[in-house]
């Protein structure tokens, strides 16, 4: 592995870190000034382990013969994906704003906390790792981004319509997406080299929204010097997208079905009737059924409408697009800000995914916002996500979809030793899915009776694993649920189903099953801090990184 850079002026400060990384087996190299540093980057050699340029870089502000911060920008122009670490004595808001506005990868004031800062350069160099220089890029990105069933039942609508101009209708919850979804009807449409125009019927109000749709001849009313084109005109041989259609008065109601029936309108204050070729697509996150019956929605235009309804789909519906649009959130935050994109760990992404998201995909939106700007580091962990997400309660992926009957698991309720029960760990860290691969799934059958006390599973099962299968299938008979018994309970009655049906390596198979679910609950619990989690678990943390690649619990998230 490439070195630790360390600049700083201080001998006492060099001297600690790099004692303690090298107890970290991190190798290290020292500066005293930022001048040595821009040497050492013009003499670094590729292939050559004596010239070989930083993993991560940890820099002092205030130095002789030179400024940390400057120091900053020259190496995020040479390397710029290279981890930077700014430190300081002279804590201040304009030291940190400037650190982080240069691409700083984190700011740590002195006096620092050792441990903690010896886990802030493994973070980086992680990040380092992952990353090697290369930026997270996404192809070009699609109009719609979407791969759970409820959407791709959107798109495969969108490509029945693709021949056709008739009225649709799209319903939907508010920040879910509806005028995303006309735009894309719109443009894969016959009438997609014409204009799209979209007006928010409940944005504007009453005395204005009528001339805003149909236009107003000069002189119509005060105010009206010229006259004007409106929305139907605007959109002539196009599209226009009617949105919060459920919030329209009802007097313009009727105007709106003459248009609908009669394909010609008049201006206000006109008298020449104005064709009109328009394609309308209306949107609404109201119960329309339900406004026709309380009286606040002519019923005509309802069904004038309601030609083709399309059903867009809450967040909360669609948890498996989560981890897609986050990434493409940051990736657009990052552009419209002009800063380096940020990555997000994977627990604080689990933790995303089980948010229910009351505002949708808006919200979800906003939220990749805010990380841009509020997040310390390049790299989004659990503890950065904004209050509402981490206060909120989770929602169980598996129960998002609303129609979905529920389906039997061979998981216990109580997943994880009694032991680690206190710990406060989101349970959006772990998966629902963690069955390794080639293990066909277990569905459990009635616990053992009689011959087995509820007690005895804890005895017969110790750290070792030894007497997973010590009780013969004949001697069992019904009795309660094994997630009542507790999961040493049901890790013997998996073992005996999969021992039954023949399944081999029965014993890699569920103690890879184990080993994961216990280190992706201690890392939830830590935040992603490996040295804190091997602490916690009484492992060492060569011990904690080995398994997690062994594993796989390192894959890089797929950009």
């Amino acid at each position: 592995m490439k070195p630790i850079w360390l600049v700083d002026d201080d001998p006492s400060i060099r001297f600690v870190l790099e004692k303690a990384l090298a107890r970290e087996n991190l190798p290290t190299r020292s500066f005293t000034h930022p001048r040595e540093v821009l040497d050492a980057l013009a003499d670094v050699t590729a292939g050559d382990p004596a010239r070989q340029g930083p993993q991560v870089l940890v820099s002092d502000i205030r130095m002789p013969g030179g400024s940390g911060l400057q120091l900053l920008e020259k190496v995020r122009e040479l390397q710029p994906g290279l981890p930077v670490i700014i430190m300081t004595a002279y804590s201040d808001l304009d030291s940190a704003v400037s650190a982080f506005q240069r691409g700083a990868f984190e700011y740590l004031p002195k006096p620092f906390d050792l441990p903690k800062a010896v886990e802030l350069i493994r973070r980086a160099v992680e990040e380092s790792q992952r990353e090697e220089v290369t930026e997270e890029r996404q192809a070009e990105t699609p109009e719609m981004l979407g791969q759970a069933p409820a959407m791709q039942d959107v798109f495969r609508a969108i490509g029945r319509l693709s021949q056709s101009q008739v009225t649709v209708l799209i319903t939907g919850e508010s920040g879910s997406g509806k005028e995303l979804v006309a735009r894309a009807l719109h443009k894969h449409s016959p009438v997609a080299d014409g204009p799209f125009v979209a007006i928010n019927t409940a944005a504007i109000p009453k005395d204005l929204l009528e001339s805003e749709l149909f236009g107003h001849e000069r002189g119509a009313f005060t105010g009206a010097q010229t006259q004007r084109r409106g929305r139907f005109e605007q959109a002539e041989g196009g599209t226009l997208f009617l949105d919060e259609i459920g919030d329209m008065p009802f007097d313009l109601q009727t105007r709106l079905l003459r248009v609908l029936s009669d394909g010609q309108f008049y201006r206000v204050g006109g008298h020449a009737a104005v064709k009109s070729h328009v394609r309308v697509i209306a949107a609404t996150h109201q119960n329309l059924e339900q406004r026709v019956k309380e009286g606040g929605f002519r019923e005509d235009l309802f069904h004038r409408l309601n030609v083709i309804r399309l059903r867009l789909p809450a967040l909360r519906e669609r948890h498996a697009d989560v981890p897609m649009l986050t990434r493409h959130f940051l990736q657009q935050s990052a552009r419209q800000l002009g800063v380096e994109p940020k990555r997000i760990a994977d627990v604080a992404l689990a933790r995303l995914e089980q948010f229910a998201f009351p505002g949708n995909v808006r919200q979800l939106e906003n939220i990749c916002h805010w990380l841009t700007v509020m997040a310390p580091a390049q790299v989004i962990s659990l503890q950065d996500l904004p209050p509402e997400v981490l206060e909120a309660p989770l929602v169980p992926v598996a129960a998002a979809a609303p129609a979905a009957a529920p389906v039997p698991t061979h998981e216990p309720a109580l997943a994880v030793p009694v032991a680690l029960a206190p710990v406060a760990a989101p349970a959006a860290a772990v998966p629902a899915d963690w069955q390794p691969a080639g293990v066909s799934p277990v569905v459990p059958y009635a616990a053992p009776a009689a011959a087995v006390p509820v007690g005895a599973g804890a005895d017969r099962y110790d750290a070792s694993g030894a007497g997973l299968a010590s009780i013969a299938p004949a001697a069992l008979a019904p009795q309660a649920p094994a997630a009542v018994l507790g999961w040493e309970h049901s890790l013997e009655s998996d073992a005996q189903k999969l021992l039954a049906s023949g399944q081999p390596d029965v014993w890699d198979a569920l103690t890879r099953r184990f080993e994961s679910r216990l280190i992706r609950t201690a890392l939830a619990a830590t935040h992603g801090r490996r040295m804190e989690a091997a602490q916690r678990l009484g492992i060492g943390r060569n011990t904690i990184t080995r398994k997690i690649q062994e594993l796989g619990l390192d894959a890089p998230d797929e950009g």
